[in-house]
């Protein structure tokens, strides 16, 4: 019984001594390290006082039986605790939900600013800068200080009017209340102009002003106009204007405060005219909303058409990359590859014969020339600052011929077999049939040496068909350290006119490119 007394005060004690503001686990830890330490302290009183096994046994199972049921108590008042600060911080978080439009609207919100570009926009003049806080003015700016010079002069008058009438009245009528300081009518006037000359700059700083003088006008109007409501039509104007504005370039959760606190002033002020007064703000704000609302959306359009421009211009340069790419590759390889050849063949055919050495050197600067001609054809446009092309007409299929000797004279045998009307076909289809034909003479060149190549170009009714077959070559194969980029230009030329191209082996180790291109007439000059 002394260990259970001993384990269950402990347990009581840490339960009351510890901060259940932490975790369920942290008060579970506690107490079962308030109950093991009961239980190491009973057990050693026990020892010394020479009980036996069996009442040592009967006291530990005592005592884990008290801390359990301590573990469980502690659990049940932690989690009631925990319940009690979720609900309150539950009711908080609401709380400062609901006031945070207010504490926006009143003291740390912020209007966005105003348009960047707008059509009538002025520069004040040199002499007058010194006497205005801004360089330039547009025309809504230059509107709102007519106006607000307007509003002040129009209060002020009728401000004056309504005191003299106050006094004549006061005069004959010692109970009738009497005329106000001239300060206050100052301070109406100033709280009708100042802020329609804020709003287009700082349309909330510009509501602060208005909600902060209002009093000073009602009061005014309430005590020398005697008009029910006691709102003066310069006060009207001058709250509608700062509201559309507030509406156009606040956030959701500041227009929604300041429409709600605006509808409580009316509330509190003039009961009677609060459902009126009401529709009229809730028309203000709704119609600055939805011109806040298309003003967004044009913007996000504005900026859609950005980034599709963008990407039309990118899209543009890689296609013009890979044109480009295309036009020097076949150049390139198909020039290069002849003058390889030749200039390997040149000295061999010659044999110390000094004129065919010559008529051979002769012929690979020719091929050089070339080549180097149809390079600058390609660079020229990129070269050129104003962006003009080289007039140069392109090769065609007239040039075919130049092809075919060319590559004879690599050592090629080619037959070339021609069958319906060539010309009159558009300058796109020719160079890209030329284009085709030379790539294909190329390859054969490098992979295919000595070998025979059957060149046929056919026009059948609205198509252009290429076909070049070679069988196996006779000589070295040339290393290749390309990486196909022949065979995929070929098929973009032909995808680019709509046109198909098919390219593989054929039986007994040669291989067939086959083109087919739809033909579009010659523009006419």
């Amino acid at each position: 019984m002394i260990l259970v007394q001993r384990a269950r005060s402990l347990g009581r004690s840490l339960t009351r001594r510890r901060p259940w503001k932490g975790a369920r686990k942290g008060a579970q830890e506690g107490v079962q390290e308030g109950v093991q330490e009961g239980v190491q302290e009973g057990v050693q009183e026990e020892a010394r006082k020479g009980a036996g096994e069996s009442a040592q046994e009967t006291a530990r199972e005592a005592v884990r039986e008290t801390a359990r049921e301590a573990v469980r108590e502690a659990s049940r008042e932690t989690a009631r605790k925990l319940s009690r600060e979720s609900a309150w911080e539950r009711v908080l978080g609401a709380g400062r939900a609901l006031g945070q439009p207010f504490a926006l609207a009143l003291f740390e919100g912020d209007a966005d600013p105003p348009p960047a570009a707008r059509r009538l926009t002025f520069e004040v003049p040199r002499r007058l800068r010194p006497l205005v806080p801004f360089t330039s003015y547009s025309a809504v700016q230059a509107a709102d200080l007519v106006l607000a010079f307007i509003l002040y002069g129009l209060m002020l008058s009728m401000g004056f009017d309504w005191n003299d009438t106050a006094g004549r009245v006061s005069a004959a009528n010692p109970a009738v209340h009497g005329p106000v300081p001239v300060i206050f009518l100052y301070l109406a006037a100033i709280g009708v102009s100042l802020p329609v000359a804020l709003r287009d700059r700082w349309p909330l700083a510009a509501w602060r002003v208005a909600a902060v003088m209002a009093p000073i006008i009602i009061w005014a109007t309430g005590s020398v106009g005697r008009t029910e409501p006691p709102y003066p039509i310069m006060a009207i104007i001058m709250y509608l204007l700062v509201l559309y504005s507030v509406a156009v370039r606040c956030e959701r959760r500041i227009v929604a405060g300041v429409w709600v606190l605006t509808v409580l002033a009316v509330w509190i002020v003039h009961p009677d005219s609060m459902f009126l007064s009401s529709i009229i703000a809730s028309v203000a704000v709704l119609f600055g909303y939805n011109v806040r609302a298309r003003r967004m959306a044009t913007s996000r359009l504005a900026e859609e058409e950005r980034r599709t421009r963008q990407a039309e211009g990118a899209q543009a340069v890689l296609e013009e990359r890979a044109r480009i790419a295309r036009e020097l590759h076949d150049v390139v390889a198909h020039h290069m590859s002849v003058i390889a050849i030749q200039a390997e063949a040149v000295p061999l055919k010659a044999a110390g014969d000094a004129a065919q050495l010559e008529a051979g050197l002769a012929e690979i600067r020719g091929l050089s020339l070339e080549a180097i001609a149809q390079l600058r054809q390609v660079l020229g446009v990129l070269r050129d600052s104003q962006g003009r092309t080289d007039t140069a007409p392109q090769p065609g299929l007239d040039r075919i011929d130049e092809l075919v000797s060319n590559a004879r004279a690599a050592g090629l045998a080619v037959v070339v077999k021609r069958s319906g009307s060539l010309g009159g076909q558009s300058q796109a289809v020719e160079l890209s049939a030329y284009r085709i034909v030379q790539e294909s003479l190329s390859n054969v060149m490098r992979h295919a040496p000595g070998a025979t190549v059957v060149v046929e170009i056919t026009r059948r009714g609205g198509e252009l068909r290429l076909r070049v077959a070679n069988g196996p070559g006779t000589g070295p194969r040339e290393a290749s350290g390309g990486a196909g980029q022949g065979l995929v230009g070929m098929r973009e030329r032909a995808a680019l006119l709509g046109g198909r191209l098919e390219a593989g082996p054929t039986g007994g180790g040669g291989f067939e490119v086959r083109a087919t291109l739809p033909i579009t007439e010659r523009e006419s000059a």
